[in-house]
């Protein structure tokens, strides 16, 4: 069955003047506009296009990259509002309808939002919406502690930033663990740190465990040394700012990963620095 709002694989069935009709393995059809069609390809070859609709509800293939699919949430901007509603820029040649049904506040034009792709079973079309929390749950859990997420920063709260995890949860990453700039609608990997009895979700931007904390801040650090000609202006006297700007880490975890490549013998300690002594050798 045809998933709109999703990648499917198709074979190309035949070739039209204006781009090609592909065909899944339940023989449904959908078109793929020339100006979407790769340079070269043969009749019976397998393709994977993004599915979406036309305005007359035609099912259509693409091959440009999709900011959103079909159940996630993401942050777009807003390019025009209507007498129906709002359109979003989604990376898709026909914008994302925003019914004002759907719009926990009146959108603007040019302003940015996150929101949820849907569809609407009664028309059978896709729609975005930013009332968030009807598509969000923790009643059932669906993640485990120490598993690694898909985080996406929702809003800022007194208590740090509010987050929503896998598309699906609740979670929060509190203020005083937080050593790089966030920034409303970004997406990024994070770690289950703490699952509490009322299914309150705490996300660490740092893998849980010593051994793994440790192991991604050193390769972080001779990263950056690589970067930075094998030397980086940071010791134990660094502040912590000065260490966040440089690794976005606290000063602990960069002292106990320093601390651990000083052992390896894989950096010296210099009095403004330390120095990568593999430089040469990764």
């Amino acid at each position: 069955m045809i998933q709109v709002g999703q990648y499917n694989t198709f074979k190309i069935l035949s070739q039209k003047k204006d781009g090609l009709l592909l065909i899944d393995n339940e023989a449904q059809t959908v078109f793929l506009p020339k100006k979407h069609c790769p340079e070269t390809f043969e009749i019976d070859d397998e393709i994977e296009v993004f599915v979406y609709q036309d305005s007359t509800g035609q099912k259509l293939g693409t091959l440009a990259e999709p900011k959103i699919r079909f159940h996630e949430f993401a942050m777009l901007r807003v390019t025009a509002i209507t007498e129906v509603g709002a359109f979003m820029d989604w990376g898709i040649e026909r914008e994302l309808f925003v019914p004002f049904r759907e719009q926990k506040q009146r959108m603007e034009e040019n302003r940015w939002y996150i929101v949820y792709l849907d569809l609407d079973v009664k028309t059978d079309r896709l729609y975005a919406s930013s009332r968030l929390d009807r598509f969000l749950q923790n009643d059932h859990l669906t993640v485990s502690t120490g598993e690694e997420v898909v985080v996406l920063i929702r809003q800022k709260t007194d208590l740090g930033f509010s987050v929503i995890v896998n598309n699906a949860h609740i979670g929060l990453i509190f203020e005083n663990e937080i050593f790089k700039p966030l920034r409303i609608g970004e997406k990024f990997t994070g770690f289950v740190k703490k699952i509490h009895p009322d299914h309150k979700i705490d996300i660490s931007l740092q893998p849980m465990g010593y051994d793994q904390t440790i192991q991604k801040n050193t390769e972080l650090i001779i990263q950056t040394l690589s970067e930075n000609n094998g030397f980086l202006p940071l010791t134990d006297n660094s502040s912590p700012e000065e260490i966040s700007d440089w690794l976005g880490i606290s000063k602990k975890a960069f002292k106990k990963a320093v601390g651990a490549l000083y052992k390896d013998k894989k950096i010296t300690l210099c009095e403004n620095g330390i120095e990568w002594i593999n430089q040469n050798s990764g």
